[in-house]
């Protein structure tokens, strides 16, 4: 039998992709003509259409995403066995990755895929688009100007010995919503760091960042800040630092164990303490707010063989119409850049923001030399299994998410967000360490592509789930908002793009996402750690 269950992406692909699992048998389109498939494929895998001999390129998305690892037949399926990554970390390729080579005028081999030049990389610049009339969503303006999608109260966690006591002031307060309706709710912020580090050093610093971060975040009306009392990570330093304040402009409640008194007593003061904050937080209200008062971080978690066709094309294209609004859209995780960081480049709106791009790039390959693995080892079992081969390969429908509008900033991690349009932070390829980082930098919503299931949550920020295939979709329901494999059976990436803007708008303006209704999102706040633990 012939099938039409393929799709080629670029012209210029050596492979096609599965739409759904094609019977060994089946009959594909070649450029040798009709081949008929002598194995089954699984859905989202790739199959070859053109001979490829070893140590030739394999293009998909008409970028290259690996080499034969020995000689590929027309119908032969395409994936770790007879492909790989080159990821060109010998010295030379090194030189021209890192500046001693060539610069932001003339990218070479930062990709890496076959250790030359992939492409040329230069600079352009990008023309704005004109703005479209203007969208609005209900949302709460806060007195520094910023605009927050959520109105909660949060328990700010230094140190893992604190973790315990805020989780148990958390569940004395219980159901706070009850009294308060116009309060979100009270969430417990704790992680495992905080000590056993180099005070001033940078996993200190990188800590006291993404506490500030929620701190001022517009989702939090008010907070307390609970510590040991001689951990690595103090209260006091950190309020004094970043001159911390809650929106009234009064200090916030610090809350010492130590000084208290041990658990009871310090649950009590921080119970004690939030009730005072909870009637001026209740008071909060939504207003009519622009559409260019948001700020929209994206991120993915299990990507399949779909995500870069249908959820990461059409998550850019609510991106695209966010930025002409006057908004902002975020991409981070560069772990997940490698292969494709070529075409962020292009879009850069100068030659200094190209560079700083560049420069987090070549941090992250001398990061990941020093623990002794290379760019190459990104792809999960996940990604595997549903048909991604390589990190060029993973990367490309990556950043799919980001749309097509110019790159305006780059930050580093949990960096304040201060540039309207389309930015990109530094993050981890991990979802909670990503997550936490963009949500520091100021962004009140989150769009989170998966293709094998995630049931991520980002309290204080509501996360919506758009799922890369209508399967998955239907299996995890509850799981997910927004089904983006109607693409694969005919419906338009801008139709679907569209969809998703206005589902960014309802959530924006309070209505809860699946995540929030499961009661996800406190556990994933997971600040980034990257040095020694002593």
């Amino acid at each position: 039998m012939t099938d039409a269950g393929t799709l080629k992406l670029d012209p210029r692909d050596d492979v096609v992709i599965a739409k759904h699992k094609l019977a060994a048998g089946t009959r594909v389109e070649t450029e040798e003509g009709l081949v008929a498939l002598g194995e089954s494929i699984a859905a989202g895998h790739k199959v070859a259409v053109r001979r490829r001999e070893i140590g030739e390129p394999v293009r998909r998305y008409g970028e290259v995403i690996g080499v034969a690892t020995r000689g590929i037949a027309p119908g032969e399926h395409v994936h770790v066995h007879n492909l790989r990554a080159e990821m060109g970390e010998g010295k030379e390729a090194e030189e021209k990755k890192t500046g001693t080579g060539a610069g932001v005028d003339g990218v070479q081999a930062l990709d890496g895929v076959h250790g030359g030049p992939r492409s040329e990389a230069k600079c352009t610049g990008r023309e704005e688009t004109a703005p479209e009339a203007m969208r609005y969503f209900e949302g709460y303006l806060r007195g520094d100007g910023r605009v927050g999608t959520r109105n909660y109260l949060a328990i700010l966690s230094t140190v893992n010995c604190s973790a315990g006591v805020s989780h148990f002031v958390r569940d004395r307060l219980g159901d706070v919503t009850r009294e308060y309706p116009h309060v979100d709710g009270v969430i417990a912020l704790t992680h495992k760091g905080g000590c056993g580090q180099v005070a001033g050093g940078d996993d200190h610093r990188t800590l006291e960042k993404v506490l500030a971060g929620y701190a001022r975040h517009p989702n939090i009306a008010a907070y307390v800040v609970i510590g040991l009392g001689c951990e690595v990570a103090q209260a006091g330093p950190l309020v004094e630092r970043h001159r911390l304040s809650l929106l009234s402009g009064s200090g916030p409640p610090i809350i010492g164990i130590q000084q208290q008194g041990g658990t009871r007593k310090a649950v009590e003061a921080a119970v004690a303490a939030i009730a005072r904050l909870l009637p001026e937080a209740n008071r909060a209200r939504r207003t009519k707010r622009p559409a260019s008062d948001l700020i929209l971080a994206t991120n993915c978690g299990g990507s399949d063989g779909y995500s870069g066709i249908t959820a990461n094309p059409a998550l850019g294209v609510a991106v695209d119409r966010l930025v002409r609004l006057g908004g902002t859209g975020v991409l981070g995780e560069t772990t997940e850049i490698f292969g494709a960081e070529h075409l962020l480049v292009r879009r850069a709106k100068s030659p200094e923001v190209a560079q700083k791009l560049l420069d987090r790039v070549a941090w992250w390959r001398a990061y990941l030399r020093a623990h002794g693995v290379d760019a190459s080892s990104n792809p999960s079992p996940g990604n595997l299994s549903g048909g991604i081969t390589t990190i060029a390969e993973k990367s490309l429908g990556g950043i799919a998410k980001a749309g097509t509008s110019p790159l305006v900033d780059v930050v580093e991690y949990a960096e304040p967000i201060a540039e309207k349009g389309f930015v990109y932070m530094d993050t981890p390829g991990y979802d909670p360490v990503s997550v936490t980082g963009l949500v520091a930098g100021g962004a009140n919503l989150v769009c989170f592509t998966t293709g094998r299931g995630s049931v991520f949550g980002g309290k204080p920020v509501p996360s919506l789930k758009l799922a890369s295939n209508s399967a998955l979709y239907r299996h995890m329901e509850d799981d997910m908002d927004i089904d983006c494999g109607v693409i694969l059976d005919g419906a338009s990436t801008e139709e679907v793009g569209h969809r998703i803007f206005e589902e960014v708008l309802a959530v924006a303006s309070g209505k809860k996402t699946k995540s929030e209704q499961l009661g996800m999102g406190e556990a994933e706040f997971a600040p980034w750690v990257r040095g020694p633990t002593l």
